[in-house]
């Protein structure tokens, strides 16, 4: 599916007078899916093969938890229909609409993946929507899962529905992050113990690799906890899927910075380092605030696996060729803003600014 098709007119989301647009029978998409599949205008800002079609459970009453950061916590002012989510819009879309337009493109589609949010309906409507796809396709679906609304028999019934991979959105990577950002806020009650044994379950059901955890950069976590996940995740065969902080407006850390673009790129480099070339947390030194400072490798080989610009792209659950199939554009980053994570192969431009972004002399010595 090319990223520069554009021949798209944005198709009328209608419902009856009184009828509440909401899950099962409507589902928020990505811009970039609804772009990709010809259901709203627009193009990427590369030309690019794009099949990861990714959507979002949606309610009157939008998530029940109230995540910081996050773009659909019900905290958030506006309407839960229109808000953006990482600050993109997510069109509202009629599931059966989407459904056909997946089916009509799937010879191109690499993933597709269902977001559950925290409410009271998302597992059931989320197995109801799963079924309608199995109908028409047969491309590999990933659940984001809502760890509160799961049991282990509801996780092994969506792995008998057809669901390959459970992503688990944990965000913060330590407990106590996660329980000042998603549990003791009004509306919150998020539990991370709850969170891992979802995790567990899921990697015992699912099996090794078959299972990812989201990791959020720039919630105030130092680089020696993330890299301490990555570790542990990677020791599970779970994989690490990363995300950058990017401040939604109108949430309660919406005036917090990004991370540095240098501290990304590190960051990047080193989960790449542990998780597919098998660093281990000794193999990195940290300064006093938990800053990467030193990695211990051979400078070679390190130029080598930033030259080949892999550790720099999305990581997301694969297609059935056993590449990336999720890519995610604009995960990471707005689109008038610089490439976070690329869903293609960084160019040789690209991976000059890359270069540049990570500062590597001042690590590898």
């Amino acid at each position: 599916m090319r990223g520069e098709d554009t021949a798209t007119r944005q198709l009328p989301v209608m419902s009856p007078v009184g009828v509440a647009r909401v899950s099962p029978e409507y589902v928020r998409i990505s811009l970039a899916s609804a772009i990709a599949l010809r259901m709203r205008s627009g193009r990427f800002g590369r030309d690019f093969e794009f099949g990861g079609i990714n959507l979002l459970l949606n309610y009157e009453q939008g998530c029940r938890s109230a995540c910081g950061y996050c773009g659909l916590a019900r905290s958030r002012p506006g309407n839960y229909e229109t808000n953006s989510f990482i600050r993109v819009e997510w069109p509202l879309v009629r599931t059966d609409d989407l459904v056909e337009r997946v089916a009509r493109f799937e010879p191109a589609l690499t993933r597709l993946c269902i977001s559950m949010v925290t409410h009271g309906r998302a597992y059931r409507d989320t197995c109801d929507i799963i079924g309608r796809l199995a109908e028409r396709v047969r491309t590999p679906l990933s659940i984001l899962v809502a760890p509160p609304s799961l049991t282990r028999e509801r996780l092994e019934n969506l792995r008998s529905l057809g669901v390959d991979m459970i992503g688990i959105g944990l965000d913060a990577v330590t407990e106590d992050l996660f329980g000042v950002i998603r549990t003791d806020v009004a509306g919150g009650g998020l539990r991370w113990a709850k969170y891992w044994q979802v995790l567990t379950e899921a990697r015992d059901l699912f099996g090794s690799w078959k299972v990812n955890v989201h990791t959020l950069v720039g919630l105030g976590e130092t680089d020696y906890d993330l890299l301490s996940l990555f570790v542990g995740l990677r020791d599970r065969q779970v994989y690490s899927y990363l995300f950058c902080f990017n401040p939604e407006p109108g949430t309660r850390m919406a005036s917090e910075p990004m991370p540095s673009l240098r501290r990304w790129r590190r960051v990047q480099l080193a989960r790449h380092l542990i998780e597919v070339e098998g660093y281990g947390l000794e193999q990195f030194g940290f300064d006093r605030d938990g800053r990467i400072d030193r990695l211990r490798g051979a400078a070679r080989s390190i130029e080598d696996l930033v030259a080949n610009g892999a550790a720099f792209m999305t990581n997301g659950c694969p297609g059935e060729d056993g590449q990336a199939g999720c890519t995610r554009p604009y995960g990471s980053y707005r689109p008038t803003e610089a490439f976070r994570d690329y869903p293609f192969a960084p160019t040789a431009s690209d991976l000059e600014e890359i270069r540049l972004q990570l500062q590597l002399d001042e690590i590898v010595k």
